[in-house]
């Protein structure tokens, strides 16, 4: 009988452990530091906020629990709007409803797959006519790219509503030569094992105003007050990054940079191996901006290449390769299908268009370079008629 081989399974983004990690997960054992909390969290809150130039940062077991406790810092209540980039994973808005509050969305443009600042613009000018601001905008730097931060920033303080910048993917990015989630007045990383650096699952939630962080940490805490015994006054949140989790942080953000490079020419890879084939489009990255590449992603010119993105993503699975569709945008959401979305183009919305266009290809930073080669050998084929 003849034997079938299946080759090894590529993950899209895996976890990518230094070794580092074990010297603090170890501390934390010497030391009985099992409990949430202790040394690990309170270094990793400070070599975070030292890596990215800012005041505090708090750390905690979400990306999504750092969104909400912006959001709460900010007065953000029932009834309340809060514009939110479209073309994001459900994480950036699901806290929007923790809140009884109702997202708007706001569509992505060509350039960064980001928040479209002509969008956003239209959207504040109707909320003024309205008379009804929002109380925050929360803008996304999808797969590790920057927004147009100067941009978006100016039309926020022209309308004196804060920001809350989604940065979870875009840890170690730069815009201008400022750190990728510096921008507003909250700043989210997010460390789920599939991100560039991880803490098997947590997030941290910086910021300049070190007393709205003190109060969010005493919200991640479990709201518990200053008493001899547990005493609650207000409704708490048990959203902290315990210290073992905190000590694998602590040895990923050593070999962050080294992690962002590697990810970076994983995409330069792909982009000059599939160069010559003219129905593909890779992500841009914005003029004067350092992406992450957390993922690498295209575009198909489906009429071009007479193959539809499910297609490729079904042959890329029959090969034992994980590869993605883009973020489906939240407006096309069946959660989010009752709000209102302001697209890039009137008679056209990029979110919608990326989603059903675009593809996005195993990153991980262990990828070995056989692994990608077959990737893009797959790709070739499928695309080029040879396979």
């Amino acid at each position: 009988m003849q034997q079938i081989t299946v080759e090894k399974r590529i993950l899209l983004s895996p976890p990518h452990m230094s070794g580092n990690e074990l010297k603090y997960i170890n501390e934390a054992f010497k030391q009985n530091w099992i409990a949430p909390l202790g040394p690990n969290v309170d270094a990793f809150e400070n070599e975070i906020a030292d890596y990215v130039g800012v005041k505090g940062a708090v750390a905690l077991n979400s990306g999504t629990a750092a969104i909400h406790l912006a959001l709460i810092q900010l007065g953000v209540k029932e009834g309340d709007l809060v514009f939110c980039s479209s073309l994001t994973f459900v994480a950036s808005a699901n806290p929007i409803l923790y809140q009884g509050a109702e997202p708007v969305f706001i569509d992505s443009e060509p350039e960064t797959w980001n928040m479209s600042p002509a969008a956003l613009k239209q959207a504040f000018e109707e909320a003024e006519a309205a008379d009804k601001l929002p109380k925050a905008v929360i803008i996304v730097n999808l797969y590790g790219q920057p927004a147009r931060m100067d941009e978006l920033v100016s039309i926020c303080q022209d309308y004196k509503v804060p920001i809350i910048e989604d940065a979870a993917e875009s840890l170690g990015a730069l815009y201008k030569g400022k750190p990728s989630g510096t921008f507003g007045d909250f700043g989210v990383y997010s460390f789920n094992g599939n991100k560039i650096i991880t803490t098997s699952g947590g997030g941290m939630l910086i910021s300049n105003n070190t007393v709205a962080l003190k109060q969010a940490c005493f919200l991640a805490t479990q709201a518990k007050d200053s008493a001899p015994y547990y005493q609650h006054s207000e409704v708490g949140y048990n959203y902290r990054m315990s210290n073992i989790s905190a000590g694998i942080g602590r040895g990923q953000l050593e070999v962050l940079q080294e992690r962002v490079r590697t990810r970076r020419f994983i995409y330069q890879t792909y982009q000059a191996e599939l160069a010559d084939i003219p129905a593909i489009a890779f992500m841009p990255e914005l003029t004067q901006t350092y992406a992450t590449r957390w993922l690498t992603a295209f575009t198909i010119d489906e009429q071009a290449a007479d193959i539809t993105v499910t297609k490729l993503l079904q042959f890329l699975e029959s090969k034992n390769i994980e590869a993605r569709h883009v973020w489906k945008p939240l407006h096309m959401q069946p959660l989010f299908q009752k709000y209102k979305c302001y697209s890039h183009y009137k008679e056209m919305n990029i979110a919608e268009h990326l989603f059903k266009t675009g593809i996005c290809l195993p990153s991980g930073s262990n990828m070995t370079m056989v692994e990608q080669m077959r990737v893009i050998k797959y790709i070739r084929n499928l695309l080029l008629g040879a396979g």
